[in-house]
């Protein structure tokens, strides 16, 4: 027990000193151009490594490999990991449920279905009214208490890796264990029943509420998050902008050393590529109430601009162009704004100059905009006909003389 204890300690600790550097190692290789498959590589290779690991210290390598994805969760990396692992999912999930189908032995079954079927049983309703009391406790609704209870209640795949160390250390016979073993197996084939189960129970129990009105459903400011792409200079001053305005933020950034010192920093930064629509969509696109394109890369920013439009095309999308040409190539792929840099640098300085020459800030607030709104139309006559154009901005009624 001791030597597994100390392995189990020693791969956490050295997980959390080596991930961070070896992954951001990948990301910077990555970006360079080099090495696109090794994300996969170092997640195989930190999976494979804990659970050899883990075997070493007398521990199971299936618990190995639990905590090295408990430890690469902890990361800013998760969300590139997991999608650079998508394809090994369902490959790998299959070959585990052909090796549970070859091991069950219809003649053991047969021979005594009620202590198997019985004990399958058993352990499925025990483990669901765990499951059950212990989501209540937490506070959880009791519609989705029952349907975690339920669906979770049938054996999972560690039955096999405990009572196989049992096996090995003598505590459980082998008669027992293959009994138990028939049973977990029995019991697993029942999940698709239970998540059928678990939807009519539920609706019975605690029935969803009747549908509102559109606008009863309207989320308010706190519910919505805004998803910033790209968290260099420019993205880090709109996110310390949301936060003073008490908006909710999300970052994206393909840069490793980028999302460190965001992270250093506190903020809700994550490495992963946004023009592609697996990862906005672990980045809850779907629900964002705006995204923000900062990157300084106007190639880029037409993908990440072209990917977003392709999920959401109803979501506000304010992009970062490189001068006027790019921003009317912008509002073609559909921007709600454009920002180009070259423009709104030009405002600012003539900003400044007429309030330092004395101006009243009223005049000089109220001509900048109507300046910006001149700019914005005339980028807006690049868009084909019928394409649905931004109206320009509230003035203030009233300006200081």
């Amino acid at each position: 027990l001791v030597p597994a204890a100390i392995g189990l300690a020693l791969i956490v600790v050295l997980g959390r000193l080596v991930l961070r550097p070896m992954f951001r190692s990948v990301a910077r290789a990555r970006s360079k151009g080099q090495g696109q498959e090794m994300f996969v590589a170092a997640s195989l290779l930190v999976v494979v490594g804990a659970g050899l690991a883990a075997q070493a210290a007398g521990l199971s390598m299936s618990l190995g490999a639990l905590i090295a994805g408990l430890l690469l969760a902890e990361t800013e990396f998760r969300r590139e990991v997991e999608i650079s692992i998508e394809p090994f999912k369902g490959l790998l999930l299959g070959v585990f449920f052909v090796g549970v189908g070859i091991g069950l032995d219809l003649d053991a079954v047969a021979a005594d279905p009620i202590a198997v079927f019985g004990l399958a049983i058993g352990m499925t309703l025990l483990k669901a009214g765990l499951i059950y009391g212990a989501a209540r406790l937490w506070g959880v609704k009791k519609r989705n208490a029952i349907e975690t209870a339920l669906v979770l209640g049938p054996a999972g795949e560690f039955a096999f890796v405990i009572l196989g160390a049992g096996m090995l250390e003598g505590i459980a016979s082998p008669g027992f264990s293959r009994t138990v073993m028939l049973a977990a197996t029995i019991s697993m084939f029942t999940v698709p029943l239970m998540a059928m189960l678990a939807d009519r129970l539920s609706n019975t129990v605690a029935p969803v509420q009747p549908a509102l009105p559109p606008e009863a459903l309207a989320p308010k400011a706190e519910e919505g998050q805004v998803l910033i792409v790209g968290f260099g200079r420019v993205g880090r001053l709109v996110g310390e902008m949301l936060a003073v305005h008490g908006q909710p933020f999300m970052a994206l950034d393909a840069n490793a050393s980028t999302v460190a010192k965001g992270r250093a920093e506190g903020s809700n930064v994550f490495y992963g590529d946004a023009a592609r629509a697996e990862m906005l969509e672990k980045c809850a696109i779907d629900s964002a109430r705006a995204v923000v394109v900062t990157m300084d890369a106007p190639l880029k920013v037409d993908e990440v601009v072209a990917a977003v439009r392709a999920v959401r095309p109803d979501v506000i999308l304010i992009a970062r162009a490189r001068d006027s040409r790019h921003a009317e190539r912008l509002y073609r792929l559909g921007v709600t704004d454009a920002v180009p840099e070259t423009t709104e640098a030009s405002l600012q300085l003539a900003e400044n100059t007429l309030v330092d020459l004395g101006i009243p800030m009223g005049q000089v607030l109220a001509s900048i905009h109507e300046k910006r709104d001149d700019f914005r139309k005339l980028f807006q006559d690049a868009m084909p006909e019928g394409d649905i154009r931004r109206s320009p901005r509230a003035l203030r009624s009233t300006v200081r003389r």
